[in-house]
């Protein structure tokens, strides 16, 4: 029987066997990322921050038993509050996911963490949602291309620091089948590493430029009238190099005059010596 609601399929072989794997990347992503708020916006009845450090911890969505309920393009969240969002498979089901992850952007602070679990539409399991019945989860989501993602991501300053493909078996019905078919989440790393069937991002909001806040008491411990003035250069007149060479036209003339002084004296001595001496007579 077609499952209708998330809840429906996740109790199916398929959904359990996703689950799996999406708890194993979720619990490794969130464990490393610190700070004080921690969000996850959708499939609140999987607690997908369950590894995380983060004090606070909470799960929104629009319906069910969630901590807080509110739409995800308006979220009730301060702007730069949040260290860390989980949007597992928020996007697709979702009729304006680029308003989703404005929101995103706009109440991480710098430096914080998104991550994010998307369909892979070019995989096996995209190839079935051509054909399966578009009322039921999770063929009826729109499916969102791993290039595009990042280009979404690019534009709101985000810089990706982690991703995975998963899921690379067959979206098959039955445990069986799914367990026939392992081998290709062995090998689908090494031999089809763009055909899995969902894939993860991990993205760091940047903010270029950003300049720390430092306390007020940081700037009290030198006064400001202690602070040493350095003196400005000061451009040179355009007479400075005629009064240089002026100065040594005239400490030149002085080095002469007192030369010929002294010649005018020795020879003046010279003189009153001739002078002195007596005459001789033949």
């Amino acid at each position: 029987m077609p499952a209708r609601t998330a809840a429906e399929w996740h109790a199916t072989p398929l959904g359990q066997y996703l689950l799996a794997r999406e708890h194993s990347y979720f619990d490794q992503a969130v464990a490393d990322v610190f700070g004080y708020n921690a969000f996850q916006l959708g499939m609140v009845e999987h607690d997908l921050l369950r590894a995380s450090r983060i004090p606070l911890r909470v799960r929104i969505d629009a319906a069910g038993e969630v901590d807080l309920r509110a739409d995800f393009r308006e979220l009730p969240i301060a702007t730069n509050s949040a260290d860390l969002v989980l949007l597992p498979h928020t996007l697709e089901f979702s009729d304006n996911p680029h308003q989703i992850l404005r929101e995103v952007a706009r109440v991480l602070l710098p430096e914080a963490h998104v991550v994010i679990a998307c369909f892979n539409p070019w995989s096996l399991w995209g190839f079935r949602r051509m054909f399966d019945s578009r009322e039921d989860y999770p063929w009826r989501g729109r499916f969102i291309t791993l290039p595009r993602l990042k280009d979404w991501l690019a534009l709101l300053g985000f810089e990706i620091v982690g991703g995975q493909m998963s899921c690379y078996a067959p979206p098959c019905s039955q445990q069986k089948w799914l367990e026939r078919f392992g081998f290709m989440d062995k090998a689908g790393d090494r031999w089809w590493p763009m055909g899995g069937g969902v894939y993860f991002l991990q993205a760091v909001k940047r903010v270029h430029g950003m300049r720390l806040i430092t306390p007020a008491w940081k700037d009290q411990l030198v006064p400001k009238k202690n602070l040493a003035t350095i003196p400005k250069k000061v451009s040179e007149p355009h007479d400075a190099a005629a009064a240089r060479e002026s100065c040594a036209r005239v400490a030149g003339g002085n080095v002469i005059s007192l030369a010929g002084h002294a010649r005018f004296r020795a020879a003046r001595t010279m003189r009153a010596h001739v002078m002195r001496a007596p005459l001789r007579t033949q």
